[in-house]
């Protein structure tokens, strides 16, 4: 489902994607973005698919799950307010490492990749700013995922190997 114009430019501009831009380029790139809604357990996307399409979560939550419907079905994190989802995969084209879940009724923004790059010729400002806000992002988890392992590795250490 898509929603109006005025809801989908006020939530592009509460959103990380935006931060950076000023209003006249958050409007334009609101043309490019669309807004969906999603039903509790409802798949988003499933591991193992190639997509072009960078997601923001804008209410609601969105779960990152392995081996979805099997035995060894994981959740690895929930992705909250703000959050991206698809970022690597929407900068390079590699498949989806997980399915993403709405884990609550949920809206999401959409950027597909070659909306994005119709903004080369005449926004490369905006691409740009965009493209800082996704690299922001992907910094910010791979601190943290090194910061996680460096505990792991300090308290494997600590236990002396027995865990």
């Amino acid at each position: 489902m898509t929603t109006s114009a005025p809801s989908l430019y006020e939530a592009l501009r509460a959103s990380p994607l935006a931060g950076e831009l000023t209003p006249d380029q958050a409007a334009v790139l609101a043309r490019l973005v669309t807004s969906l809604t999603f039903q509790r357990k409802q798949v988003l996307a499933s591991e193992g698919v190639t997509d072009n399409r960078l997601l923001v979560v804008v209410e609601g939550q969105l779960a990152v799950v392995k081996h979805i419907g099997t035995p060894d079905e994981t959740l690895l994190t929930t992705l909250n307010p703000g959050d991206f989802a698809h970022e690597l995969g929407f900068l390079d084209g590699t498949a989806r490492y997980a399915s993403l879940v709405a884990a609550s009724d949920t809206r999401v923004l959409v950027l597909e990749r070659e909306k994005l790059e119709s903004l080369i010729e005449a926004h490369p400002h905006i691409m740009y700013r965009v493209m800082c806000a996704i690299v922001r992002t992907v910094h910010r988890i791979q601190t943290r995922l090194s910061m996680q392992a460096n505990e792991l590795t300090n308290y494997i250490v600590k236990q002396h190997g027995r865990y």
